[in-house]
């Protein structure tokens, strides 16, 4: 059972609509948080609104503000906000497709789940997510979202559809300024070599669950150090060696990973039959033949 939908409408291209449901892809996980006490008392300290005027307030007093000159605002109410309700409060109309390859990271924000809701929707959307598979193209789009609208690209994912909402271009800032710096110069090709066998050397599948938040993994160890009574000890990055140049620092990187990998099953442990040779670097071959 799918948790609770943060938003429910119809996902729209041109005339043909389906009735959807989208859901948060990400949550906050295992994390530490921490409340603010009295340093002597402990007490957890309440964050109370404050007026200059009549001091204390409670939030039920509270109303939405905007600042139009200093110090000046007009009121903007519930009622107020309900008035300008957008045909992407309730639809998600499908824009625009866009090749996937086309899509810069840099725009992408928070991820969504978009499913249909029940069955007499999947088929369309079905028929919409498999157009878009074999295109291999993603739509664009907009949605309301916590009272405001969202720029959204959705691609396909698993059997279903995945929302992102997008940055708008207003809040990206242009890359040039911070690698203006960076020389044109090509590096010498033995280093790109040396680097490009590191690369192979540490290359591998995608998991994401391989990975945790070390800095989370420490606090909790440190929490739970201090419920216990006990002073937590935090181990440190062991130190490395001082790496006397960029040659001799890709050499020695590629050289500890050939180490630490285990030695490669012989024909025979394996069973597959006899060992093939290897084969002769090219250029003894060369003049293997030219000797003949």
């Amino acid at each position: 059972m799918p948790p609770r939908a943060t938003w429910k409408g119809h996902l729209r291209l041109s005339l043909v609509s389906c009735p959807v449901r989208l859901y948060n892809a990400v949550g906050s996980g295992r994390r530490v948080s921490f409340n603010l006490l009295h340093q002597e008392t402990h007490n957890r300290v309440r964050m109370v609104p404050h007026d200059p005027e009549r001091g204390a307030v409670e939030r039920s007093e509270l109303v939405r503000g905007y600042e139009y000159e200093r110090d000046r605002y007009i009121v903007v109410g519930d009622e107020d906000l309900a008035k300008i309700k957008l045909e992407s409060s309730d639809v998600i109309d499908i824009e625009r497709f866009v090749d996937a390859a086309d899509a810069d990271p840099i725009y992408f924000e928070s991820p969504y789940y978009l499913a249909p809701d029940g069955p007499i929707a999947e088929e369309t959307f079905r028929v919409i997510r498999n157009a878009m598979t074999r295109k291999n193209k993603i739509a664009l789009s907009r949605v309301v979202l916590s009272s405001r609208e969202h720029l959204i690209a959705i691609s396909v994912r698993d059997k279903g559809l995945m929302v992102t909402t997008l940055r708008t271009a207003d809040e990206v800032r242009a890359d040039a300024p911070y690698f203006e710096d960076i020389g044109d110069d090509p590096p010498e090709p033995e280093l790109v070599e040396l680097a490009e066998q590191l690369i192979e050397k540490k290359s591998g599948a995608f998991e994401p669950a391989s990975f945790h938040d070390r800095y989370q993994d420490a606090l909790l160890a440190l929490v739970q150090a201090k419920i216990k009574g006990e002073e937590p000890v935090i181990a440190k990055a062991p130190e490395r060696g001082k790496v006397i140049n960029l040659m001799d620092a890709l050499k020695r990187s590629v050289g500890e990973i050939d180490e630490r990998k285990p030695p490669a099953k012989s024909a025979a442990a394996g069973g597959r039959g006899k060992e093939r040779a290897a084969p002769r670097p090219a250029a003894r071959r060369k003049k293997a033949a030219s000797d003949a």
